[in-house]
């Protein structure tokens, strides 16, 4: 039983050293440093614009 829990908190150490690794980013997309790039917004209306091109709410007279 000792040797099981033994082992058990040297895994945990082990993971945490790995966790304190400064891993690189993946994705330096967009400008911003390490992450996505900002979504699209409508200019209009200020909703997400997901597919691009013209704003589906505001082309119907939604927004």
């Amino acid at each position: 039983m000792l040797k099981i829990v033994s082992l058990f908190l040297i895994f945990m150490a082990v993971l945490a050293m790995f966790g304190r690794l400064k891993w690189p980013r993946i994705g330096g997309r967009g400008g911003r440093p390490g992450g996505l790039p900002r979504p699209r917004l409508c200019p209009e209306c200020g909703r997400y614009n997901l597919g691009g091109g013209p704003c589906r709410q505001c082309q119907d007279g939604q927004g």
